[in-house]
This record gives C-alpha cells, structure tokens and sequence, in this order.
C-alpha cells in the first residue's frame, strides 16, 4: 500500500480520484489496521515527505483514534488497544520521532496524535513515561522546536485527558509549562506553546492555585506574558486570564487590585484585534461570573440564607475606567465584515450588555453622553455605536429610569431606520427589538406604537439581516402588547396593538414570500407571524383565520410541488418553508380552537399530504405531528372523523426508534386522542398500547422517551376507565420494573435528570389507572397494587436530593387519589403512616408553588376525612 500516493490523490480536485482514494484508506484502515497505522506513522515521521503529506498523515492517524461520536470513540479506542504491543510502540516511537522535526505543520500534527493516543491509554494505565518523556523534551534547550512540538503534546493531552488521570504529575507539568511561559524565554513558539499548554492545565492545577506562592508565580509568568512585544503571546497570556477568572474567581481579589485592571485596559486598546478581543472577553467573563454571584445571593436571601460565595463588585469598581473604551472600541467597526464574524466592536457591545446587567443604573449615568454625543455624528460609525451602546444598556438598569430615556430617544431610533448606512439601519432595528423586549412599558399606545410599527414594517422591505431584526422586535411588541399584557382577562375582547394587527400580519405574509431566508430573514417573518396570531385578542381571530387558510393555500402549493424537486438545496428549501408553515398553524389553531371547523376538512388533508410527503424530513415529520396535535386538541371529539387516515401514520411514528423525537411527539399524540375522544378512544386503543409495549422493550429507542410512554398508559386509562382491564397487569408490571431505576452514587446531571422524568411519568401513570378504574366503577382493580404504589412513593419520599417539585406535587396527588378510591380499610391505614403525613407536609411548605401546596392540603383533608368515611372531596387538576 502506497500511502503517500493514496493520501496525495484524497486531496486531487478530481472526485473520482479523490473518492477512490479515500475508499481505498478506508479499506485499508478496515482490513489491515496495523499495516495502516505504521504506514501513516512512518509517512508523518518522514522528513522526505512533502509536508502536505505528512500534514494529511497526522490528520488520518488522528482520526483513526478519535471521534466526537462517543460509541464510535470507544470502538476505535478498542481497536488501537487490541492491537499488539509492538505496533502501537513503533506507531509511537514515529510520532514522537516527528516531534524533533523543523517541519512545524507536521510537528504539531504529531502533537494532536500524541493527544489522540493519550486520550485511549493514559486512563488504562498504559504508556506511563509519555509526561516524562514530554517533560524531558521540554528540558531540551539545544531544540526549540522539539521544546515548542512538546508543549504543544502536553497542551493537548490536558485538553482531552481526564484531569484526574495527570494529578499526580500535575506539578511537573505545571512546572514546564511555566518555565516555557516566562518573558526570559526568547522563543516566541515555545512562550506561546507554553502558554496554550497552560490554558488546558488550568483546571487541573487547582492544588497549586491554592497555594499563595505559586499562585502569585503563575499569575506573575501570565501578566508578564500580556507585556509581550509578540501580538500572539499576548493574545494568549490574556486567554489564560480569562480561563484563571472563571475557574478562580474567588482568588482574584489581590491580582485585580495589583495589576489586572490596568493590565485589560490597556490590552482592549492595544492595535491588535487578537488582542483586544481576549481583553474584552476578560471583563465579559467578570460580568458573568457576578451575575451568577447575584442570583445566588438573591436565591440565598430568599431563604435567609448566606450565600456560598461572594462577589468582589470588580465590574462595579472598574466601571469609570473600562465603560470609556468598551464604548470607543463600539467605533472599531469594519463595514466589510460578514454580519456572523465576530470582531472588537460586536464583542465590546456584549461586554457592554453584560455590564449594564451588573452595575445596573450606574451604567446609564456614564453611557447617555456617549450616545447623545454620536447618535446624529456625520460619521456612520458613530451614529452605529451610539445605537449599539443605547440597545446594550436595555436590560439591567432599573426600568423607570430607562423608560425616562426611551420615551426621549425612541424617535430618533425610528428615524435612524431609514439611515443612508445598512449597519445603521441594522443596528436600529436591533436596537428596537431590545426596547420592545425590555422597556416595553415606555411605549405609549396613543403616542409611539403607531410610527414605531410603521418604520418596524418599512424595514420588513429593507435588506435580509434588517428584516430579521425588525421581525423579532415585532416578536416582542406580540409578546408584550398582546393578550399577556392583560391583567385582567386572560382572553382580552381587544388590545392595543388589535388595530394594526391586520396590516402587520399582510406585511409579514409579503416578507414571508422572500424566495431565500437570507440571514434567515424568512424564518423570522413566519415566526412573528405565528407570534401576533399566538398573542391576538378576540377582536382579531377573524383576521387569524384568514391568515390560518393563505397558509393553507401556500401548504397545498408546495405539497403539490413535491414532484418537482431536484437537488438537496431545493429540498432543504421545500422543507424548511414546510416547517415555517407548521409553525403558523400551530399558532393559529392553538388560539382559534374550535373555530377552525370551517378549515378543518383542508388542514388535515394538507398535513397528511404533508406527512405522506416527508418520509426523509424528520424534522418536518415533527412538525406536522406537532400540527396534527394541535388539531386533535381543538377539535376534541370532532377530530375522529380523521383518525381512520391519522392513524397508520400515527403508527409508523411511534415505531420510528431512530428518530426518538418524532417517537415522543407521536406518543404525545396518542395522549391527544384519548384525552379528546374520552370513551370513544377505545377502539383504537389496542393497537396503540401494544405498540408503546414494544417501544419500551426497544433497544434502540432513546431512554428519554420511555417516561412520556409511562405518562400515555395514565392517559389511556383516564380516557377508557373500566376498559383498560385487559392491559392493567402488563402495565403494571412495567411501572414497578421502572420504579427500580435509581441514581447511583456517582451518577452524572443526564442521569438525575432521566431518573426524576421517569419517575414523573411512573406517577402521572398512576394517577391516570387510578382515576380511570375508580371513575368507571372498578377501583378494586388497583387493590392488588397499592402496595408495590405506596413503595414508589416511599422511594420518591426518601430521596429529596434529586426530587422536582412535579414529581413531588405528582406524587402527594397519587396519595389523594388512593384516598379516594379507598376511603376505607387496609388502603386508608396504610394511607394513616407518618412517613405519609409526613410527605404531605413537606408539600406544604413555603418553599413550594401554590399549586403544590394546594394539592399537598387537598391531599390532607382526604386523609383526615377518609378515616371518617367521606369521600366527598373533589380531585384537582393536576
């Protein structure tokens, strides 16, 4: 096998050659993976190799080791361990050959591998002298490039290693590393290689952080290293500063007094926007950390509590000096940079944002000259981040005072949308949308609503990335000004934006026709469409309905252009409008309800046209599922006259394992149906739950499904009472199986997290057989299994630590609902132990929502009332 030929024709322009060639290295890779990996080894090693192809030897050695896919990551770390010792150590011995190199693509490709290999046999135990013999290459003064190649290996080791798996070397390697970052070091490479080795250490060093005096070291090495006359050496001095405030925060105090304020000022100044942009990223990752230290010291107020951690107030105290040149660094736009590219000016605005949100009114005191200053400046760079600053500062000052100056400025914003400058035009649009989503309170009906819709629908017309802006500031004037803005009727005859809503809702239908979605500006005119018609008054729903049947239209248009398709992109598009036109829909029939009877007959043949259409979408499959659902809800018993022709789809939903969310939506369905045809479900029902039977049993269905099942078999038993006989013992058997599943000791946030939902849906199941037997006369059903249900909730009693307020309020619920259907006897003995009494106490506590409360004392006076035979007690809605 000739590998460098094979590695030079998988880079031909050829696809024919190039697609041959990359058959041929996976075959090879397939059949002969010791031959392979000593090839690519012995070609990256080789200093008579074009360097693209020792590049290209790296990057295949690498990926035969690594994958982000973990399942694929733990077979090709099984296969490299599989094989002999011999190979895996002349593979090694190549690599680590390749580090001495002067060739730097291939010395830092070696790094990577040396990475990849580390990551497989550092936590097994294996290559045990690989630090050691890093370290010693580090040592090695005579070769800067094998120093710069060996750093780079550590850096990447920490990166992907497990920081336990190096604690017990962390010393030394911490040692090398800052021996490499010191200002002494005179080579640029290995200052900055050492550098990137420490920001992936840093976590891992956390016993040395906690010592003063290497503290101080480490610190000292860093802030010299912000001085350094190499722009990438102080770009990368200032990332570890960064890294050092979200790790070590509460050890900064003494640096930020000392050095570390001067130090970011004067690296956002510097010329170099590499630069810059990590000293900017440091004071945006301050802000961070004291807003997280703010929720948690209201958090702990609120239960008069100390808080576990304090906040310095370092943005609070740096106000005065780094406000002025976040806000000159707004300035610092280049008009030709892509909208999505990240740059100084966009990461000041951030910053900026960040700020207002700790410092709160201070921030307005200091900005407002600024803005005044420059938001009429000839120069548009100017005027753009005077808006920039304006819309910055919209969320965290106190509200009345912002309202103060929105009522003032809110005029020249709107006149700032038909600026001669797209990014001023831009950024007023955006500048808007914070207003409606902040302060929306200062926007007066009778005043301001009127011209600021007006300009809003101007933009509509305006280039793509403008459009999308003022879409999302139309979004929030929905959200704010709509019927959740009524206090006193939670369905409002009208409200203040009910006049308009008729030509905003034309415009957006014309934006929404863009042939492209451009800086996804057609998404946004669907999503504010579906968001007026979400938040419309009663006084509107005519015009929603007129809006519900051109989306029908426009859904029969494309159903009938499925045939015509050609190429991915055509597709992609056709299912991305699609999507857009579900979206609408939903919203539609959400707030319509049972007014879509007119349309219904069209909707449905759309969306099982649609269905019928989308075998390869997935995601457009869910979202005519989540359509479907929501037809099903609004037209309650009235949807069966569709079920007939729902159903085989419905079917081949919940058998999709591969596609677990489209099993969940199709499972959320069935719920749909039992809970709006009642009784008349019963026909179905045998089909359906054999098949949640089989899901449960799958091996491929994702786990996070399996609660939303248990949840449907609750559904199902409301919905058919008595006749659930035939499937009560099956489904029994599966709850008190899954009630077996409990958190180990070390169990991750993924798994509590899976444990509370699955123990949510064991519940809600049990409420739903509960409620259903005792509804249709049979309570007695249940008996042979209060028992193995007074076990779960024990079990869910007993462990606080990882129990949601649903699954507690769920479960004191499940305990009424026993005594409801047994007011009497064993049950309500069993139903008299104080660890019972108990559990309904704790769900009384002020800690608690007030519907947890409300059915903890529900659940109480049932108890106390049932020793005395009464069973007159209503059950509430959980």
């Amino acid at each position: 096998m000739n590998v460098g030929e094979l590695l030079t024709n998988s880079l031909s322009p050829d696809h024919n050659t190039r697609h041959a060639a990359e058959q041929a290295l996976e075959t090879a890779a397939r059949d002969n993976y010791s031959v392979y990996m000593i090839s690519l080894a012995t070609e990256l090693a080789s200093d008579s190799a074009q360097q693209f192809i020792r590049s290209a030897s790296g990057l295949a050695l690498k990926n035969a080791l690594a994958a982000r896919d973990l399942k694929r990551a733990s077979e090709y770390a099984e296969r490299w361990t599989a094989l002999p010792a011999n190979v895996r150590d002349e593979v090694k011995s190549n690599v680590l050959m390749t580090l001495r190199t002067s060739d730097a693509r291939a010395g830092t490709a070696a790094s990577q591998v040396v990475a990849a290999m580390s990551a497989i046999e550092l936590p097994r135990g294996m290559w045990p002298d690989l630090i050691s013999q890093l370290l010693a290459a580090v040592g090695d003064t005579s070769n800067p490039r094998l120093r710069q190649a060996a750093l780079q290996s550590i850096g990447f080791t920490c990166e992907v290693v497990d920081p336990a798996v190096l604690s017990t070397q962390s010393n030394e390697i911490l040692t090398a590393v800052i021996q490499g970052a010191r200002k002494e070091e005179t080579s640029h490479e290995v200052q900055l290689a050492a550098l990137h080795a420490l920001l992936n250490s840093l976590e891992f060093v956390r016993s040395n952080f906690e010592r003063e005096g290497e503290r101080n070291y480490i610190m000292q090495v860093v802030c010299e290293a912000t001085q350094s006359p190499h722009s990438p050496v102080k770009a990368a001095a200032f990332e570890n500063l960064v890294r050092i405030m979200q790790l070590y925060y509460e050890k900064m105090r003494f640096y930020m007094e000392q050095a570390l304020f001067g130090l970011t000022v004067l690296g956002m100044r510097d010329p170099d926007p590499s630069v810059a942009l990590q000293a900017v990223e440091f004071w945006s990752t301050v802000c961070d950390e004291e807003i997280e230290l703010q929720m948690e010291a209201a958090e702990a107020l609120e239960y008069n509590e100390e808080p576990l951690h304090v906040s310095y107030h370092f943005a609070r105290i740096a106000l005065p000096e780094i406000a002025p040149v976040l806000m000159e660094l707004l300035t610092q736009q280049d008009e030709g940079t892509d909208e999505d590219e990240w740059d100084v000016a966009k990461a000041a605005g951030t910053c900026l944002g960040l700020l207002a949100q700790v410092v709160g009114d201070a921030i307005v005191a200091i900005t407002v000259p600024f803005i005044e200053a420059n938001i009429k400046s000839p120069d548009w760079r100017r005027r753009e981040a005077a808006l920039m600053c304006f819309g910055s500062i919209m969320d965290g000052p106190e509200s009345k005072l912002l309202e103060t100056l929105v009522v003032q400025a809110l005029a020249t914003v709107i006149e700032t949308l038909q600026d001669t400058s797209t990014a001023v035009k831009d950024t007023a649009a955006w500048t808007l949308g914070r207003i409606c989503e902040f302060v929306y309170d200062a926007i007066a009906p009778e005043v301001q609503l009127g011209p600021l819709i007006q300009a809003l629908l101007g933009g509509l017309q305006d280039q793509p990335r403008i459009v999308t802006h003022c879409c999302w500031a139309l979004i929030n004037l929905s959200e704010h000004k709509g019927i959740l803005a009524s206090l006193d009727d939670i369905d409002p005859p009208t409200t203040c934006l009910s006049p308009y809503f008729e030509t905003i809702a034309t415009h957006l239908v014309q934006a929404a026709d863009r042939p492209n979605n451009e800086s996804n500006s057609r998404t946004s005119a669907y999503e504010a469409l579906a968001s007026l018609i979400a938040n419309c008054a009663q006084d509107c729903l005519q015009h929603a309905s007129n809006v519900l049947v051109h989306v029908i239209e426009r859904q029969e248009q494309l159903n009938a252009m499925v045939a015509q398709l050609v190429g991915l992109d055509d597709r992609n598009n056709w299912a991305e409008l699609q999507s857009n036109l579900c979206s609408v829909m939903i919203a539609a029939v959400r707030r319509i309800q049972g007014g879509i009877a007119p349309v219904a007959d069209r909707l449905m043949a759309g969306l099982l046209t649609l269905i019928q259409n989308s075998a390869k979408q997935p995601t457009v499959l869910e979202d005519a599922f989540i359509a479907v659902g929501t037809v099903i809800v609004a037209l309650d018993a009235a949807f069966e006259k569709y079920l007939e022709a729902f159903l085989p789809f419905l079917v081949e939903g919940l058998r999709h394992h591969e596609e677990y969310q489209l099993c969940t939506i199709s499972v959320g369905n069935v719920g749909d149906i039992c809970r709006s045809l009642g009784g008349a479900s019963v026909k179905y029902i045998e089909t359906l739950i054999v098949i949640l039977f089989e899901d449960l049993q799958s091996p491929v269905l994702n786990r996070t499904v399996k609660p939303h099942i248990l949840s449907c078999f609750g559904d199902i038993a409301m919905a058919i009472g008595a006749a659930f006989e035939p499937y009560l013992g099956t489904t029994m058997a599966v709850l008190q199986q899954a009630s077996m599943v409990q958190n180990t000791a070390d169990a991750d946030y993924e798994m509590s997290e899976y444990v509370n939902d699955l123990r949510s849906g064991i519940a809600e199941a049990y409420v739903g057989i509960v409620s259903g037997v005792r509804a249709g006369n049979k309570a007695d059903l249940f008996y042979p299994y209060v028992e193995s249900t007074l076990a779960f909730i024990g079990l869910v009693a007993s462990d606080s630590a990882d129990r949601s307020e649903v699954l507690l309020r769920s479960t004191i619920g499940l305990l009424g609902d026993l005594a409801c259907a047994f007011p009497a006897g064993p049950v309500m003995q069993q139903l008299q132990q104080q660890w019972v009494l108990d559990y309904i106490k704790v769900g009384r506590s002020r800690g608690n929502g007030a519907e947890t409360r409300k059915t903890a004392n529900w659940a109480r006076e049932l108890v106390k009332k049932s020793t005395m035979g009464s069973s007159a007690v209503g059950t509430p809605t959980l």
